[in-house]
């Protein structure tokens, strides 16, 4: 094996110790310890301990909260102590972790010479890596990382100064000339060391360079080429190269190794459980049937957590149905709006964007110059004030002749968020927005050259509208039906995206929307849809919108809404905004702020440029309900679980079934996994506080003036206080509504989906509407335990699923 090869096969294999971090402008949710998940879940944590510093459970303090305020049943939790071999006593247990949490390592303090590789190197990746922030950027960029650092080596009073040969010219050779003593079989433990240094940053190379986008193209950057600046700074500073042996304190573990944390932590996990399951399995067993009634309106929202709190006042303020299916509307779309400067891919990272939508302006667009006008208007004035900033004959001057005119803007904005949110909201009324001035460009255009296909060809739309229907179970449509994406709305806010639409790659979901509403309005798509059994009648109009998640304010979209509907449309509009208040309300109520005045709080949260918990996103989440709404309506799930819509009566070959479980059930894992490391050690797999944030390339944060890029979620989206998470770090538990031996066969099919389930990382229950209504908890392997400990074992292999139905269904 050559050199280059061992390099990077060695590289390949250490690269599951960081887990990808995207850029903030496009903030992703994903599990930082993706890498470790074909490990049992406390292997994987404790791995991750010794890698990386970061805790993986709880802190004794938060289980002692969990257990006194009674979210932990005291039998769950009893049991599984005795389960593991622990003392059934939960306060001598409690005790046991205290004890040990009390232990402090000792820290060191001085400056290393590894923290002086770290300044160095930090600083480069700073100036590398800047997405158009910069005044002057980092010359040679366009030759790669380690060719850039090279060159700017010689100029750095901060880099000693080496041989003739410290800095060879292939990135490959300076790994070589490093490490020509050690080992090869070596490397990927010297590597992995390298990389878990400084996890933010390595990362975001990870992403960018497996994304390969525009800025990676034309400054391209890559582990290899980190690795090699990395390793020669290492070795002119004199640092350590190898890794050092992981000092550890002995843990509190059973004789497998599971440690006491982790049977609290389970236990919380089944009480919370146990009650969702309860009330899934008791609707299931009970729910009426259908009246056959023609509701008034159906939505159609993400199955974002927020979205169950505003549906569940829809649907009391009037004759509505809801539905839940994620957020992207199935389009895998790469979108760029009537006047952005970028395209943007508005679809999940598990999925590749297929397809290149782009706002044209309709041929009736009167409205078009007064919306290029403000718009250029606007760029112009944020271009002047820039290059008076940053010009330096004129930097002086403009900060005297505009500082009283800031300092009134920035006392109106402190003092008066709630007055800045009406002008803002006045001024928009006054000028189009870009959906009333343009349409999606559905159809395909052969003709058009681009990296990705221009639109979508007639079998294609036909082809995602059949799939979102018979994916959600419909057999019937209103005369309006609303497709409602959502987005956030904050000010002075790194983490805006975060906010945003987490199935739409940290964008706005409305585009999405308008798409889908666009391809159902179609009258040849409804035609191929008739012949596919799906009847949509012809007074049914498909309307697209956006939930503003801040304040709760449903935007419709509806210029293609015909006078016939006027009446329908000014009723929901109505009742919308009774929706509105009352889900402005229980918001406000959880953010410790007056929920009579909700709608105003949420409105001025929304404008506080000051404001470091505009909104709590989706903190709390720990469930997910697959299944007709009729199991979860009129449930008051206090926001905490996603919702899809599935019927399992409608899906006789289970392809919507495994399309949920390999797609949704795996990103909303991989949200919860980032709340759940957020919270349990915010220093290492979060990001602290946003108060000292240092935004930087417009790529990240720092906390202070630098060091390494943090990775997850602010302090602000997860904690009520210093010490008292609103966020309970709990990981995912699902209920599936349908038929245990169909999803043996499809968890059969799918390895790495039961590879997460076997290792911990979720927990599975299904309620079989065929086996009396009754539930059953995953418990690996294929096997399944029946409610209140009834032993029942499905299917091995997808071909024994008539014995899994066999052995369920003698318990």
């Amino acid at each position: 094996m050559n050199t280059d090869t061992a390099i990077s096969e060695s590289i390949e294999q250490a690269t599951d110790s960081v887990g990808s971090v995207w850029p903030l402008h496009s903030f992703v949710t994903a599990n930082p310890l993706a890498g470790f998940e074909d490990r049992p879940f406390h292997e994987a944590v404790e791995r991750a301990e010794d890698l990386l510093g970061g805790d993986g459970y709880p802190s004794p303090h938060v289980f002692r909260q969990a257990w006194e305020t009674g979210r932990i049943d005291p039998d769950v939790l009893a049991e599984k102590l005795a389960e593991r071999g622990y003392e059934a006593d939960p306060e001598a247990s409690l005790d046991r972790l205290e004890s040990r949490a009390d232990r402090t390592p000792d820290v060191e303090t001085a400056e290393t010479p590894a923290d002086r590789v770290d300044a160095v190197l930090t600083k480069w990746l700073a100036a590398f890596l800047d997405q158009g922030t910069a005044t002057w950027s980092m010359p040679d960029r366009e030759q790669g990382f380690y060719a850039a650092v090279r060159s700017v080596a010689p100029h750095d009073g901060d880099i000693p100064d080496g041989s003739a040969d410290a800095w060879p010219a292939a990135p490959a050779d300076a790994i070589e000339r490093v490490l020509d003593d050690q080992p090869r079989d070596a490397w990927p433990a010297i590597f992995e060391h390298h990389l878990t240094a400084l996890p933010g940053w390595t990362g975001f190379i990870k992403q960018r360079a497996a994304a390969d986008g525009a800025w990676q193209s034309t400054y391209p950057i890559t582990l290899a080429g980190y690795l090699a600046v990395r390793l020669t700074l290492s070795d002119l500073f004199d640092a350590q190269v190898l890794p050092a042996e992981p000092v550890t304190d002995a843990e509190v573990t059973d004789d497998d190794g599971v440690p006491l944390e982790e049977v609290w932590l389970s236990a919380w996990e089944a009480s919370y459980r146990s009650e969702l399951v309860e009330a899934v399995a008791d609707r299931s067993a009970t729910a009426a049937e259908a009246d056959g009634g023609r509701p008034d309106a159906q939505f159609v929202f993400c199955i974002d957590t927020r979205s169950e709190i505003v549906r569940r006042h829809i649907e009391a303020a009037g004759d509505y149905e809801t539905h839940g299916y994620a957020g992207f509307f199935g389009i895998p779309m790469r979108y760029e709006g009537y006047d952005a400067d970028v395209s943007v891919d508005a679809c999940p990272p598990i999925v590749d964007a297929q397809h290149r939508i782009t706002d044209r302006p309709t041929a009736d667009a009167g409205d078009r110059t007064a919306y290029d006008r403000w718009s250029n208007v606007r760029d112009a004035g944020a271009k002047l004030v820039k290059s008076l900033k940053a010009n330096a004959a004129t930097a002086f001057s403009y900060v005297e002749s505009a500082g009283s005119g800031y300092g009134l803007a920035l006392a109106a904005r402190t003092l008066l968020p709630g007055r800045v949110y009406d002008a803002r909201d006045a001024a928009d009324e006054r000028v189009p927005d870009d959906h009333e001035i343009c349409e999606p460009s559905v159809d395909y255009n052969p003709d058009a050259v681009t990296e990705l296909r221009e639109g979508l060809t007639l079998e294609e739309q036909v082809e995602y509208a059949a799939t979102a229907f018979e994916l959600m179970g419909w057999e019937e449509f209103a005369r309006l039906v609303v497709f409602a994406g959502h987005a956030s709305q904050t000010a002075n806010n790194p983490f805006d995206s975060s906010l945003d639409c987490g199935a739409c790659a940290g964008n706005p979901g409305g585009p999405n929307a308008r798409v889908l509403a666009a391809i159902c309005n179609d009258d040849d798509v409804r035609a191929e849809l008739r012949e596919r059994g799906i009847e949509i009648p012809e007074d049914t109009v498909f309307v697209a919108g956006e939930h503003n998640t801040t304040t709760d304010e449903i935007d419709l979209f509806d210029e293609s809404v015909p006078e016939s509907h006027a009446d329908d449309l000014e009723q929901l509009r109505a009742d919308l905004e009774t929706a509105r208040a009352g889900a402005a309300a229980e918001r406000a109520a959880d953010m410790g702020a007056d929920e009579d005045h909700g709608v105003r709080e949420t409105e001025r949260r929304a404008a506080d440029w000051a404001e470091t918990r505009p909104e709590w996103g989706l903190a709390g989440n720990a469930g997910f309900v697959v299944g007709p709404r009729e199991l979860t309506e009129n449930l008051d799930l206090d926001g905490r679980s996603f919702l899809h819509s599935y019927d399992w009566s409608t899906d006789d070959d289970g392809d919507a079934l495994e399309a949920i479980v390999t797609g949704p059930l795996v990103v909303t894992q991989w949200i919860n996994t980032q709340y759940y490391f957020a919270t349990v050690d915010n220093g290492v797999y979060g990001s602290g506080s946003k108060v000292t944030h240092n935004p930087v390339g417009n790529v990240g944060v720092y906390q202070g003036n630098g060091g390494d890029l943090m990775t997850g979620l602010p302090l602000q989206s997860l904690m009520a206080a210093d010490d008292e998470p609103y966020h309970q770090p709990l990981r995912l538990s699902t209920v599936i509504h349908a038929p245990v031996e169909r999803i043996t066969e499809v968890l059969a099919d799918h390895e790495a989906v039961t590879e997460l389930l076997d290792n911990g990382w979720l927990s599975l229950t299904v309620v079989d509407p065929q086996q009396d209504h009754r539930a059953f908890h995953y418990d690996g392997e294929l096997t399944w335990t029946g409610h209140e400990s009834i032993e029942a074992t499905a299917a091995t292999e997808p071909s024994t699923a008539e014995a899994s139905t066999e052995a369920t269904a003698d318990d």
